[in-house]
């Protein structure tokens, strides 16, 4: 059995999942929990693959390769393109008092 083969189906089924609004936002908000950028980078490029990068660089107006550069564990985006990327999957950064 090829050890891959789950990896693969987790990633299908969380791609699926993520086209959903809701769900996706879900995500996000755990991705930010944990505190990490490189966390809530990854996160943001799950919810960037569900939705077609092409397709997101296209409605954010920003190149395909500057998109997955600014989504790597090394990218550094501004907020005004985070808030372009999450804009275009009709969601926003909220903040709230703990």
């Amino acid at each position: 059995m090829n050890k891959k083969q789950p990896s693969k189906e987790y990633k299908k089924e969380l791609l699926k999942r993520l086209k959903d609004p809701e769900y996706a936002a879900e995500y996000l908000n755990a991705a930010i929990e944990d505190g990490s950028k490189e966390v809530f980078l990854l996160a943001l490029k799950d919810v960037c693959e569900s939705r077609g990068m092409s397709k997101t660089a296209q409605k954010t107006k920003l190149n395909r390769e500057h998109l997955y550069r600014i989504l790597s564990p090394k990218g550094n985006p501004q907020l005004q393109t985070l808030n372009t990327i999450m804009q275009s999957f009709n969601l926003r950064f909220h903040v709230e008092p703990i």
